[in-house]
């Protein structure tokens, strides 16, 4: 555990930058769908969204600002809430606050088309792969916890600062992948996401059992501390992996054939020129 430093520099202190960053990141999205809406007044911007949205910045204020974050420098349960809260429960948020398509209605044409290419991308294509997302997010856990990386990672506040930017990538990654409203050029189907979500699933329980029965494990703390940490990790985790599947399930559209989609082929582009 990291029982140095807790700023980033001399005269400032460790909660200053999150401090800062979350509401500007609430501002903006907030200034955007005021330029959604009188862009288009009529289909406008849902409100859930907006404050989903505003959720996942609590969410990552509470894991970032006092008390949580002195807590999680001193005792490996409130990094366990810090990764949970960073890595699970905000991304699923603000994922399902459709950041990109808010942005996308309200960028001109061009910038538009812009950004459309770069979703894909080649490059977008590979990382937004399930099997990349899955190995960024749930495949790291085994890394960082059953290695000296947790050691040295928290060892100071800048791999802090990198284990958080972690967490909160792979699992905005991941949760984008398996439900995200945003388009994504190379998400499969429903099934192969389930599958996908169900490895994840069997990844988090498998760590958390290894933890708590202290095997393999390279975790320098105190042993109640990391049975703790592993409860916390196996209920915590399971509980947002289920709403995870729930807003899977919630945003499924099964085909219902092939005819009347062929029938309205030539309406739909008509409509999309227009």
């Amino acid at each position: 555990m990291d029982h140095g430093t807790h700023g980033h520099g001399p005269g400032l202190p460790e909660w200053l930058p999150p401090a800062l960053l979350l509401p500007a990141a609430a501002g903006a999205y907030l200034l955007l769908v005021g330029r959604a809406r009188r862009r288009n007044p009529v289909l406008g911007w849902s409100r859930w969204r907006t404050a989903l949205f505003l959720t996942g910045v609590v969410l990552l204020g509470v894991a970032l600002l006092p008390p949580v974050a002195p807590f999680a420098r001193t005792d490996f349960r409130g990094h366990m809430v810090q990764h949970l809260l960073i890595g699970m429960y905000a991304p699923l948020a603000l994922v399902l606050a459709a950041p990109v398509t808010l942005l996308l209605r309200t960028l001109p044409p061009a910038r538009g088309r812009r950004l459309t290419a770069v979703l894909h991308s080649p490059a977008a294509r590979l990382i937004t792969h399930p099997v990349v997302a899955l190995a960024l997010s749930a495949g790291s856990l085994a890394v960082l916890y059953l290695t000296p990386l947790y050691g040295a990672a928290t060892g100071g506040p800048v791999g802090h600062a990198l284990l958080h930017a972690h967490f909160l990538l792979s699992g905005w990654l991941f949760a984008y992948v398996i439900a995200g409203p945003d388009p994504a050029p190379a998400r499969p189907g429903v099934p192969a996401r389930l599958v996908c979500l169900g490895v994840a699933i069997t990844a988090h329980a498998v760590v958390s059992q290894l933890m708590y029965g202290g095997l393999w494990t390279a975790i320098h703390a105190p042993a109640e501390q990391v049975r703790a940490g592993a409860e916390i990790m196996y209920y915590g985790g399971d509980i947002a992996e289920l709403l995870l599947a729930a807003a899977l399930v919630a945003s499924w559209r099964p085909d219902r054939g092939r005819a009347a989609p062929a029938v309205g082929a030539g309406v739909s582009a008509r409509a999309a020129r227009t």
